[in-house]
């Protein structure tokens, strides 16, 4: 058994014996997550879409990264397929003004993160593969490549971005 199995099972039956909650409020639960396998679907309206989305890698990658999980990065196996409007943000020319998308997929990248784009979008925006930053792969078909990531046993993920109308303080 893997050893991250072990410690996640340790960690949950010594904290469960640790959590009372009376019958009316909430309670933590520790669940036993293993090693995901997971390719995300970026699919959006309006380029700036992908800065939002980006935190879907990162409420997957972060808690799997810290106790009780402690799961290194390059045990995990995330795609990224891009074939919306975002797709002009990972092109050189628009460096400038999707800096910070940029910067944060090729961090994501050097921990082993796939971003892949669809290469019937890419002729559609009239991108070639040397249009692209360093960490993208181009490959055939977004659709096809997210088929055959499922079909591998990959969970998809599609990202719901949508428009913040009002702040935390003000619903809450």
């Amino acid at each position: 058994m893997c050893f991250h199995r072990i410690m996640a099972i340790t960690v949950l039956t010594f904290f469960s014996l640790l959590v009372v909650a009376d019958d009316d409020s909430a309670r933590v639960v520790m669940t036993p997550y293993t090693e995901p396998n997971v390719v995300y679907d970026f699919y959006f309206d309006e380029p700036a879409k992908i800065n939002n989305a980006l935190y879907w890698i990162r409420s997957l990658m972060n808690p799997l990264m810290e106790e009780p999980y402690n799961m290194a990065p390059e045990f995990m196996s995330i795609k990224v397929v891009i074939h919306g409007t975002e797709i002009v943000a990972v092109a050189r020319k628009n460096y400038e003004k999707y800096k910070d998308a940029v910067e944060r997929m090729r961090y994501y990248a050097s921990l082993g993160v796939e971003f892949k784009v669809c290469g019937l979008a890419a002729h559609d925006y009239g991108y070639t593969v040397e249009d692209f930053q360093e960490f993208i792969e181009v490959v055939p078909s977004a659709i096809n490549e997210l088929a055959h990531w499922q079909m591998e046993g990959y969970a998809l993920i599609t990202p719901t971005v949508m428009e913040k109308k009002y702040t935390i303080e003000e619903i809450r």
